[in-house]
């Protein structure tokens, strides 16, 4: 199910709402900053609660429910960007890797800024079929504005360099990124830091 004309963003109650669930818009503010501990260090973010609500809610309620949790980077390129996100990267089988979500849809918020490094923004298979796969821009790169940014590396780009070294094989579409060895999210601490 595509969620877009019935996604509620109500201003009145200070909620975000949508498939993903509903958080007070009060609570998601406190999360400006969450930290992501992978198998090769840790990589810390600002998420743009103002400007994408719904894509920032998204993931800030995927990640309490430690759904990111032993999900693999299924998806390296050197010098463009390293993805996850993908449930099916915790099964043994990487030929479904990129192709699963959550179990549901929702659609793009306005897409502010360009891909620059440290870029956090959502993958997806088209216009408004955002879930929980995202990646993170490894150089400043030129693509067209149809992925949405929420959010930005601030601390960890060793940790963005290191991931974005891990040797590749072909994906089995002709791409070069599938990793030849694991890279996985342990764990995403959503914090309350204030960000300077």
């Amino acid at each position: 199910m595509i969620w877009g004309g019935t996604y509620a963003y109500n201003l009145f109650f200070g909620s975000v709402t949508g498939p993903f669930g509903s958080i007070k818009r009060s609570e998601l503010n406190t999360y400006k900053t969450l930290v992501m501990e992978t198998s090769e260090g840790n990589m810390t973010f600002e998420l743009d609660t103002d400007n994408t609500p719904k894509t920032a809610a998204n993931f800030v309620l995927l990640a309490q429910k430690n759904y990111f949790n032993g999900m693999k980077f299924h998806r390296i390129i050197k010098d463009f960007m390293i993805q996850s996100g993908d449930p099916n990267s915790k099964n043994d089988d990487p030929s479904d890797d990129g192709m699963g979500g959550p179990g549901y849809q929702f659609d793009d918020e306005k897409i502010i800024g360009e891909y620059v490094r440290g870029t956090l923004a959502m993958a997806n298979s088209g216009p408004n079929t955002n879930g929980s796969q995202f990646f993170i821009v490894h150089k400043d790169t030129e693509m067209p504005k149809n992925y949405v940014i929420f959010g930005k590396l601030i601390d960890g780009f060793d940790t963005l360099d290191k991931i974005a070294d891990t040797p590749v094989e072909d994906n089995g579409t002709g791409e070069k990124s599938r990793p030849t060895r694991d890279v996985i999210i342990n764990n995403i601490v959503l914090s309350d830091l204030a960000v300077e």
